[in-house]
């Protein structure tokens, strides 16, 4: 993403779709070690305030992995299809 301007990622649907992958993943890996979630708990967790969310979200998918987060592969799919075709992946 590195060069694209940061309204492009906002333009569209983009970031909510990476977002809800990260949250839906941090809701199952909280279910899963048994822990009560709530969707304020996973944007604590994410220190979504950031004024970096791209970063904020790629260092959750970071930190969920290490706990053994799953991510839905067809969200994962969907949105690196809509980052490609708008150029953020090459």
């Amino acid at each position: 993403m590195a060069g694209r301007e940061f309204s492009d990622l906002l333009s569209g649907s983009l970031l909510r779709q990476v977002e809800a992958i990260v949250v839906d993943a941090h809701r199952r890996s909280f279910e899963t070690e048994g822990k009560k979630w709530s969707r304020p708990v996973a944007y604590r967790w994410l220190r979504y305030e950031s004024s970096d969310p791209v970063g904020r979200l790629a260092d959750g998918v970071r930190r969920l992995r290490k706990r053994g987060g799953n991510f839905d592969a067809g969200a994962v799919d969907k949105a690196c299809a809509e980052a490609s075709n708008k150029g953020f992946l090459n």
